[in-house]
């Protein structure tokens, strides 16, 4: 007599570790699930909530400077680092794990106006309203990423003197040149005590320069006169030059479509241009009530940080007209300068009240080592979050931020502004000989002149 037992393997039917939990096949026919999009969408929107009620991005603040922090740099070649510098013209390196002094750069007479790291993260620049330039050898962090305080104290490497105060200074993405600007652009070699060129273009003072990251050569800046300029440092002459309503702060390229850079405005808009044709912005970045004082691209290049005047830091996605989040706290006041961590999972942002905080990128993101489980399950609520967002209940609780109240009516002021102008120019067009009035798109408002 035969006799046939059916066997099964544990393993195929157990998880791995426990064996506590039984693993069950499901047959994913849609006939046998026609409550299936109920059961998603009901799932989204237990998703959007819980994403909701733990949204805490902030981690903590950095306290150690005694004045406004006026300047942030980023080291490319170590993640845990940030340098930050204040108005009283003291520099720290902070190391981000732990929120504590690494060390002190002591030096500058007045404000530190920039900072910027050499691409091989050797290299400190600084410049100020001192008149001065210093280079800064940055301490070497160990194997296991962390930073050894030095026994002495730090002395810089170079001084350079020169005849005009700076407002800004930016390292080339590859290679020993770095720009600073102030009542011109001046381009300086590490191992020269004198500009190797020089540039003008008819502005009072120029406020910022950044370095392309794709093309060495090419750096764009912004000055008093309202007017974002483009500079070639193998020509003798600019490239291009747009005039604005109002003047830009900061600007920032993004690094993943170097054609392109974004303006931060007084007009508390952000506006993205391309390059290659400055006659139109490509998108208007709305939703500040106050200046934008800086801005910083993720190393994604899908989305930028601004800080602003209203004290609040916001995040908008690369494309987007507003804002996909708002970070502020009671203390935290004007902000002055903001920082992408270059694995894009933080924020930094230096503020009037002597702080350099830390937020989340992702204000509900767990922090901490994630199980494959729960990774396939945050993955799973996101996706099914991103496949029902535009239904009205989700796209509500997904969007609803808590504003501070100043910013709460600034907005509500602000838009009560913006449609009083626009039922003043359909009235006009409506009474008007047709085509008569021809409405201007706000891409192309805000551009006064645009000088070849």
């Amino acid at each position: 007599m035969k006799v046939k037992v059916i066997s099964r393997s544990e393993d195929e039917f157990t998880r791995e570790r426990s064996r506590d939990l039984q693993r069950v096949f499901r047959n994913y026919d849609p006939s046998l699930h026609p409550q299936e999009k109920a059961v998603e969408y009901v799932r989204a929107l237990n998703a959007a909530k819980l994403n909701k009620i733990f949204a805490k991005p902030f981690i903590g603040a950095m306290d150690g400077h005694i004045d406004a922090i006026s300047c942030m740099a980023k080291n490319s070649t170590h993640l845990k680092g940030i340098f930050s510098g204040s108005m009283d013209g003291a520099i720290r390196l902070w190391d981000i794990a732990s929120r504590q002094t690494v060390c002190q750069f002591p030096g500058h007479n007045g404000a530190v106006r920039g900072l910027t790291v050499s691409t091989d993260g050797k290299v400190l620049v600084s410049c100020g309203n001192d008149c001065t330039i210093r280079l800064w050898s940055v301490p070497v962090a160990s194997s296991i990423g962390s930073y050894t305080k030095p026994e002495k104290p730090m002395e810089p490497i170079s001084v350079y003197v020169w005849k005009n105060a700076f407002r800004g200074v930016d390292h080339q993405w590859d290679g020993t040149i770095f720009a600073t600007v102030g009542a011109q652009v001046d381009i300086w070699d590490q191992n020269r005590s004198e500009p190797i060129s020089s540039f003008a273009w008819g502005s009072d003072t120029v406020v910022s320069v950044r370095f392309n990251p794709a093309h060495q050569s090419i750096l764009g800046t912004s000055a008093s006169d309202r007017s974002i300029t483009l500079y070639d440092l193998r020509t003798s002459t600019p490239l291009k030059k747009i005039i604005m309503q109002t003047r830009t702060n900061a600007l920032s390229w993004n690094p993943r479509e170097p054609m392109n850079f974004t303006a931060a405005n007084e007009d508390c808009n952000c506006y993205s241009y391309d390059m290659r044709k400055l006659e139109e912005a490509k998108c208007v970045h709305q939703d500040h009530v106050s200046a934008v004082m800086d801005i910083d691209y993720s190393p994604t290049g899908r989305e930028f940080v601004t800080g602003s005047y209203d004290r609040t830091v916001r995040i908008f996605q690369y494309n987007a007209g507003h804002s996909r989040e708002i970070y502020h706290t009671k203390r935290m006041q004007r902000v002055f300068c903001v920082k992408f961590t270059c694995d894009a999972s933080y924020v930094l942002s230096g503020s009037d009240d002597t702080n350099v905080r830390l937020w989340k990128a992702n204000a509900s993101e767990q922090l901490g080592v994630l199980l494959p489980r729960e990774r396939k399950k945050q993955e799973y609520q996101d996706a099914v979050v991103d496949r029902y967002k535009y239904l009205p209940e989700i796209k509500r609780i997904v969007r609803h931020r808590h504003l501070p109240k100043p910013v709460y009516k600034a907005s509500a002021l602000r838009r009560t502004i913006t449609d009083a102008e626009k039922r003043r120019e359909d009235r006009r067009k409506a009474h008007s000989a047709p085509g008569s009035v021809v409405t201007v798109p706000l891409r192309k408002r805000k551009i006064v002149a645009s000088v070849e």
